[in-house]
């Protein structure tokens, strides 16, 4: 396969936008992108534009509270006496158009109020001056630090999330129970567990997908730079150039190419896959033991909600142990929306401690306010023990120069494409050297 690392590759971005809520838009064709775009509108009221992977239950109906965000929806709506439309996409398959290539173009042509949006769309659109700083907002003031990490942009908060999405391991318990296999900690331990898996008969261990193989890299290049107590000071050196990005990232890079190498991962499929839908059969039907996800998929009963055997949800090995990786979606208000007041006033409803307390209480999860508790389910337990620990790696730092989410899935799909670890490495490289241009 052909690999070009120049300028002009095109930018493909993790899907974390689906720990919100599951996806089940129809894709019509690849010849119009537009053609997939979807418009729930509202009449006879003054209305708000959304541009999200989620619609409501019925193009022209009443907002059936169906979803915990409906229900933060309808709070506003019934508060402000404001409808909103919801503006919504999905790619066909890995050829179509992302759902960041199209955000990209809707932001930069103001053509909506209010985005739901990726941490690398967030960061690029920040820096381009199209999100407002929603550091003014009453809903500002209990958020997490992680939120504000992830999200302040040139000293501007924009953008705010319903709950902060972690990514974990998900593990059939049942099959490592058979195997005689105990949950992994570390990268060696992982690998000797799907060796054991694979002489068992189980012959591609871990399922995986285009956007978040990303999530082993994170978890070993950043194990210490997040929990050795020296976080701001490495940042300062890589935003410096004095240390490299590489140089924490090859381990990661050689891991996975490993996992290709001896037939744990099957890189031609993951190359082409979407999010769940590549692995979750397999997994579901006990072919697969292994899958990464984020925490929400593990409540949803259309991904990993329901098996048929017993699941357990870990973070992803590294040096200190199971480590969870944290990203975070954001929403966010164009500079120049046309609705853009109405849009915060929907905000400030929509992430107030009551709507974050019910959102977090119907999908139990993590939620960017300090104040609301998580009530996990036992399979997230592990998960959640370590981030109550304070152990975790960011995914997304708007303090680090180099964006890492968006550029990082870049990578990693080149090494599923054929390229080299040295050749990834030399992209990286590359890829710090620009932004410290910038």
């Amino acid at each position: 396969m052909k690999r070009n690392f120049g300028g002009n590759v095109k930018r493909w971005t993790a899907v974390c936008l689906a720990a919100l809520i599951a996806l089940s838009l129809p894709a019509c064709g690849r010849e119009d992108p537009g053609k997939n775009l979807l418009t729930t509108k509202a009449k006879d009221k003054k209305t708000v534009r959304l541009y999200s992977p989620m619609e409501k239950t019925m193009a022209g109906g009443e907002n059936v509270a169906r979803t915990a965000f409906d229900k933060t929806v309808a709070m506003a709506e019934e508060k402000l006496g404001i409808r909103m439309d919801y503006i919504t996409y999905t790619a066909d398959d890995y050829q179509d158009k992302t759902y960041d290539d199209v955000a990209f173009d809707r932001a930069r042509n103001d053509m909506d109020d209010l985005y739901l949006l990726n941490p690398d769309v967030i960061r690029k659109l920040a820096e381009e001056g199209k999100l407002v700083d929603l550091s003014g907002l009453d809903c500002a003031k209990n958020l997490r630090e992680v939120v504000k990490i992830a999200n302040v942009v040139d000293g501007k908060l924009v953008g705010i999330p319903q709950e902060v999405v972690v990514y974990g391991l998900f593990i059939n318990e049942d099959i490592f129970k058979d195997c005689g296999l105990k949950m992994p900690n570390t990268p060696e331990e992982f690998l000797e567990c799907c060796r054991v898996l694979k002489e068992n008969g189980y012959e591609t261990p871990v399922g995986a997908n285009r956007w978040w193989l990303e999530t082993f890299v994170f978890a070993q290049a950043y194990a210490d730079l997040y929990n050795g107590g020296n976080t701001e000071a490495e940042i300062a050196a890589l935003n410096s150039g004095e240390k490299k990005y590489s140089d924490y990232m090859r381990s990661g890079f050689e891991f996975l190419q490993e996992l290709i190498d001896k037939g744990y991962i099957d890189a031609k499929k993951a190359y082409t896959s979407e999010a769940i839908e590549g692995e979750r059969p397999d997994f579901l039907a006990q072919k697969t033991p292994i899958v990464m996800a984020y925490w929400s998929a593990a409540n949803s009963e259309t991904f990993y909600g329901k098996t048929d055997f017993n699941m357990t949800v870990i973070g992803f090995p590294s040096s200190r142990g199971q480590m969870p990786v944290v990203s975070m979606t954001g929403f966010c208000v164009g500079t120049n929306a046309e609705n853009k007041e109405e849009a915060l006033d929907m905000l400030e409803v929509m992430l107030s401690e009551e709507a974050l307390q019910e959102y977090a209480k119907i999908n139990r999860v993590i939620s960017p306010s300090k104040n609301i508790e998580t009530d996990c389910i036992p399979a997230l337990k592990p998960l959640n023990d370590r981030i109550e620990e304070g152990v975790y790696v960011l995914g997304a730092n708007a303090s680090m120069k180099l964006e890492q989410w968006g550029n990082t899935c870049l990578v990693v799909r080149e090494l599923l494409g054929g390229a080299t670890v040295e050749e990834c490495m030399a992209e990286l490289d590359r890829l710090q050297e620009e932004s410290m241009k910038k």
